[in-house]
């Protein structure tokens, strides 16, 4: 069915596009004009851009399990190196992850404004930033790592794992720093398959890899936990590759690698990569805060947070999929300078979102034992995770609903607004008040994912507010 223009359409609110029927229109034809929830021509846009993404997404989670399992077999030490190194790395690319947000959110406006010619130059600028602020950060980082890993566990099995891991995983660090850089830009031009079949091609090696270096297969030297390290390294290097190819198989007339970036070019890229990177760092902390505070109220509440925060990381998979796709669709309606597509595209984005993430959430909601029981065997803990889970179940909505908002307001070019309300409202709101309702107030693991949720609840209700104001739409890029 095609949707009636705006010229056809009843004078209505502006932001939502409802008729007012205070015009004394016509009830029963308002009616049949009245636009579908959603048009199907735009919900395969959506899902064209934001399935390809979680699927790589989901591919990354399956490749964490597979590794942990890998590892996992060399005993506890092994594991617990593995996870301690991986998550030092983590934050230690946290802050230049924005790269990601601010290639995508530049080169989804340039392919609006129909200069497609110059939408991979955000992309050569991040590029270049990468080739000299890389190699002197891992060769710091690769230094200092015997000094500060026996800060965060006292274990020297766990240290003499963890440093060496860490360090091999190190070098490949400005790669895969380039490969988000590389994500951003497909994702910006409508290209995320791109994106997904370099991944799922990154994973199929990284398991071959393991299975050859940690164990010693097909003639490799068994290496244990460094060889985890190596086998993640060189599927890195192979991801690069494969980026660079598909670079020059479709990106050429888009200026890759051809058009030198300008002074300005890399100012925009770095106003909008460092409030993401920001927020990257911030929220990495945040729930390091966040287990030390539940492990002050006891082990069975930091068993059940860990089952409950790693099984609603991969429930707002899709949630994040399609953010970014949300992201690149705004950015590309600011581009051809129609913000009323801009908002339309968010609403949509938004709508499918509540379906999906409604039904995703569903199961967490209706049947919390049955999902608990597959990772805790106490039945007292998963008591003591029954109605968390239930809470993180309707959480997966709000959390979607929190991601559109803010990704659409990053690509707009508004991540400063972003970046504070997140900051303020996890540290000067959700930790603070985990501790008193945890430690202090004895209200236990129950008490804390509630005032998680407020905290959630309240970021959707300024992040919405922003919206809503429609500033984001009158910034430049």
């Amino acid at each position: 069915m095609t949707a009636p223009s705006d010229a056809a359409a009843p004078a209505g609110d502006a932001l939502t596009g409802a008729p007012d029927y205070r015009q004394g229109a016509d009830l029963g034809a308002l009616s049949r004009r009245r636009r579908p929830f959603i048009e199907p021509e735009r919900l395969k846009r959506i899902l064209a851009l934001a399935l390809p993404i979680i699927a790589a997404m989901v591919s990354q989670s399956l490749l964490n399990v597979v590794d942990t399992a890998m590892v996992g077999g060399l005993g506890d030490a092994a594991l617990a190196a593995v996870g301690l190194g991986s998550f030092v790395l983590f934050t230690c690319q946290a802050m230049i992850l924005g790269l990601s947000v601010g290639v995508q959110a530049i080169a989804a406006r340039r392919k609006g404004e129909g200069r497609l010619d110059e939408t991979a130059v955000p992309l050569n600028a991040s590029l270049l930033l990468i080739l000299v602020v890389g190699p002197l950060l891992t060769l710091a980082l690769c230094l200092l790592a015997p000094w500060f890993f026996p800060l965060l566990n006292p274990d020297p099995a766990v240290i003499a794992g963890a440093v060496p891991y860490f360090q091999i995983r190190m070098l490949a660090g400005p790669l895969m720093v380039m490969n988000y850089a590389f994500r951003g830009y497909w994702n910006g031009i409508g290209q995320s398959r791109l994106y997904m079949t370099t991944l799922l091609i990154m994973h199929a090696s990284n398991v071959l890899l393991n299975y050859m270096f940690i164990y010693g297969h097909f003639g490799a030297p068994a290496l244990g936990v460094v060889g985890s390290g190596l086998g993640t390294a060189l599927s890195v290097f192979l991801g690069t590759a494969i980026y660079y190819g598909f670079g020059w198989r479709y990106a050429l007339e888009g200026g890759f690698l051809r058009r030198r970036p300008r002074r300005e070019d890399y100012s925009v890229l770095v106003r909008i990569s460092v409030p993401a990177g920001l927020q990257h760092v911030s929220m990495s902390a945040g729930l390091v805060a966040l287990y030390w505070i539940i492990g002050r109220i006891g082990t069975a509440e930091l068993a059940a947070a860990n089952v409950l925060v790693n099984l609603m990381t991969v429930a707002i998979l899709p949630g994040m999929g399609l953010a970014m796709a949300a992201a690149t669709l705004v950015g590309q309606a600011l581009g051809r300078g129609d913000i009323a597509d801009a908002k339309r595209w968010t609403r949509d984005t938004l709508r499918v979102g509540m379906v999906g993430l409604g039904l995703l959430g569903a199961p967490m909601v209706l049947a919390p034992d049955l999902i608990l029981g597959l990772f805790l065997h106490n039945p007292d803990t998963v008591a003591l995770a029954r109605w968390p889970m239930r809470i993180a179940g309707m959480a997966v909505l709000i959390e979607g609903v929190k991601r559109v908002y803010m990704q659409v307001l990053m690509s707009a070019g508004d991540g400063r607004r972003v970046m504070r309300v997140s900051v303020l409202t996890q540290w000067g709101m959700f930790t603070p008040l985990a501790y008193l309702i945890g430690p202090v107030w004895g209200l236990g693991l129950l008490g804390i994912w509630v005032g998680q949720e407020l905290y959630r609840l309240t970021q959707v209700a300024v992040f919405r507010r922003y919206w809503r104001q429609g500033q984001w739409a009158r910034i430049r890029i």
